[in-house]
């Protein structure tokens, strides 16, 4: 179900070029902090992924809450 959240997610990426940089931005707005910025789409690509991947484990460690992507919910449990 994880990898399943990470590719919706991916799937709502936004990417652009910065003009004044001649560099790619990426972003996925309903994950608020998760972008990236590179020098070929493709690194940017790749950067967001990473991003991406930590900043949900880093929810999950603070028993933060994940928003919805696509109607898919992670719900983080305690488990004994």
């Amino acid at each position: 179900m994880l990898l399943e959240y990470i590719q919706a997610a991916l799937g709502h990426a936004k990417y652009e070029i910065l003009s004044d940089a001649g560099t790619y931005y990426g972003e996925i707005p309903e994950c608020n902090g998760v972008y990236a910025n590179a020098v070929t789409l493709e690194d940017c690509r790749e950067e967001l992924l990473a991003v991406l991947e930590e900043w949900v484990l880093f929810r999950v460690h603070q028993n933060l809450p994940l928003p919805a992507i696509n109607g898919m919910e992670l719900k983080i449990r305690k488990v004994a």
